[in-house]
């Protein structure tokens, strides 16, 4: 995917109705993804056989859903739009068990609390990452860097099982997330992902990639951070 002399390191801003039109497409496929992600968890959270191969099978899952995740996004540059956007479902779905398993360790109030949460923090994340005049451009970079901290802060830490350790991470998780939300809003708005792809299809798909994996990480830190267990 090309990325010199995109839109935002250029500090061109398209006209206000195409950023519109970039934002509502990409933010559409995301909602729809949070909804199959929904509906796969639900029946996983009352699936008593299934949780119990789940929690001894963690590790796996999570290596699994996480490689899951990477191949959608290397892919969708080099298929149709149809085939990337179908498999970003399939991703979704995959990320549902995900999240059926942790949430199922929480009381429903705590889920729905986070949830709430999580989604009160990004949007308010998106409104500032699609109205800010400061180009966000520049913190890519350090953000990356933390989200790589981050996975390997939590490997480490699924073998120590330090709470402390576990509660930092979790915060830290969440404000990454969250301003790595400003960041995405921002140049999906640009039409940085547009100028690379070539194709505002394939571009709002993968912007709706990114704005998923982020809501879903705040919701699932928040749930660490502020969860009560059953």
């Amino acid at each position: 995917m090309q990325t010199q002399g995109l839109p935002s390191q250029l500090g061109v801003r398209p006209a206000p109705e195409l950023a519109n039109r970039f934002l509502t497409q990409s933010f559409g496929w995301m909602f729809a993804a949070v909804l199959i992600t929904a509906v796969v968890a639900v029946p996983v959270v009352t699936n008593e056989a299934f949780l119990a191969w789940a929690y001894r099978s963690w590790l796996l899952i999570t290596i699994l859903t996480f490689g899951l995740g990477i191949g959608v996004q290397v892919a969708i540059p080099r298929v149709t739009p149809l085939v990337g956007l179908g498999l970003f479902f399939v991703y979704a779905a995959a990320l549902g068990v995900t999240v059926g398993v942790v949430s199922s360790l929480y009381t429903v109030e705590s889920v729905v609390t986070s949830f709430f949460g999580a989604s009160a923090m990004f949007g308010g994340a998106a409104i500032y990452g699609a109205t800010t005049k400061r180009n966000l451009n520049s913190i890519g970079a350090f953000l990356f860097m933390g989200m790589i901290g981050i996975l390997v802060a939590s490997l480490v830490n699924f073998w120590l099982g330090s709470s402390p350790l576990g509660f930092v991470i979790a915060l830290i998780g969440v404000v990454i997330f969250t301003v790595y939300t400003a960041y995405d809003v921002q140049k999906i708005s640009y039409g940085d992902y547009a100028a690379a792809l070539g194709s505002m299809e394939k571009a709002s798909i993968f912007g709706a990639v990114h704005l998923y994996v982020d809501f879903i990480n705040i919701f699932l830190f928040l749930l660490r951070i502020f969860g009560s267990r059953r």
